[in-house]
């Protein structure tokens, strides 16, 4: 046991970090081992793998992510700064890098190959993106005179600008929401929000006046009969399939046909296979760790830990609720996967270090710590 006695990193981290919020996500990334194994192995032998190679890569990432996550998670504000910057920076370099030279796949390019192992870098960029806003907000309530707001629009424009040429206008949306809700947390006028709304409302008309992909999707989603809605229609009958208490491991039927059913669709396999019971669990899990973020951060007195553990929380919901919604047919397929269950490297190493600076921020720091943190802020480190 550890003692609030003692005095070293590990039990400063431990009677500070919240420790009901950890035990939350670790239970969520085991429903994701438990859900890996339940939908993978159809897919990987449905294209002539190895029945266990999406699971045993999704089992490879888990010692990686959770060091992540832990290692994030005894950062200080200011190194969370710092690492951020420069996490956003490396994201933005394999952007391009990825424009420039990754595969084309199915229309885009979003993924690259170093040494051996697919990079997905608007993953990482994400987070970093948050944070940096963040900081950037949080310095335009302290110092007015300080173009914070136009720093931040900058930023956001220019990781918008690469993910619409990838294209990825699911990640593109996400990341519109989460600033906005960001903008609006730090205390803007009304009018920029307003104003901010319908241009992400021009530019997704735009998208679907000019991109066919776009269009494709949310014509499907208007009128079914349009096109191919195989994989929707297969995910909203698993649903009925499962009903309340589902029909057994190994017993779905979905899966079998899916080919999304490891990623994007697990929470169908979910659904047919352990019922709407489990279902209704992880969602209550997702909202659980929102929530408890959000009510930690608004008790914050540090305006950048506010509004940055504010902003990973949302940003965790809110592509939880996408894919979710995509499962549940209420919005047009985006590719985005659930976060910690669905099968994907990339993704759950940088939720792992999302997560973990989230429950960095929300430590219950001593206010002598935190009148430090403020004190060398005002004296100009970052």
């Amino acid at each position: 046991m550890l003692s609030r006695e003692q005095r070293n990193p590990l039990s400063d981290w431990w009677w500070t970090v919240d420790r009901l919020q950890l035990a939350a996500i670790i239970a969520l990334i085991l429903g994701g081992v438990i859900l890996s194994l339940a939908a993978s192995p159809q897919v990987a032998t449905r294209i002539g793998l190895d029945p266990f190679h999406f699971f045993n890569h999704h089992v490879m990432f888990l010692l990686p992510s959770f060091t992540v996550l832990l290692g994030v998670s005894f950062l200080s504000p200011r190194q969370i700064r710092r690492t951020a910057l420069i996490v956003f920076a490396l994201s933005i370099a394999l952007i391009v890098l990825t424009l420039l030279v990754g595969p084309e796949v199915k229309g885009s390019r979003r993924w690259i190959t170093l040494i051996g192992v697919n990079i997905q870098a608007s993953e990482s960029a994400k987070p970093a993106f948050v944070v940096l806003a963040a900081w950037l907000f949080s310095e335009s309530t302290k110092k007015p005179e300080m173009p914070a707001t136009s720093m931040a629009m900058a930023l956001l424009l220019t990781l918008v600008s690469l993910l619409v040429m990838e294209p990825d206008f699911g990640q593109t949306m996400l990341i519109l929401m989460v600033w906005g809700s960001l903008f609006f947390i730090a205390g803007m006028r009304m009018i920029w929000v307003a104003g901010l709304a319908g241009a992400a409302a021009t530019g997704l008309f735009a998208a679907y006046l000019f991109v066919p992909h776009v269009a494709g999707r949310i014509k499907r989603f208007m009128n079914p009969a349009s096109g191919d809605t195989f994989q929707v229609d297969t995910a909203m009958e698993a649903f009925g399939n499962g009903g309340w208490f589902g029909l057994g491991p190994g017993e779905g039927i979905a899966k079998r046909s899916l080919p999304d059913s490891h990623t994007d669709f697990v929470f169908a396999v979910a659904a047919e296979e352990f019922g709407i019971i489990l279902c209704l669990a992880l969602l209550a899990l997702f909202a659980f760790i929102v929530i408890r973020a959000l009510s930690r951060a608004y008790a914050s007195e540090d305006m950048f830990a506010r509004f940055a553990a504010s902003g990973l929380a949302i940003l965790f919901g809110v592509q939880a609720a996408i894919n979710m919604s995509v499962n549940l047919q209420l919005i047009p397929a985006k590719g985005m996967t659930l976060p910690f269950i669905s099968y994907g490297g990339s993704s759950m190493v940088s939720l792992a270090y999302g997560v973990g600076m989230m429950l960095a921020l929300t430590r219950q720091r001593p206010r002598t710590e935190l009148e430090s943190m403020n004190a060398s802020v005002a004296h100009g480190y970052t």
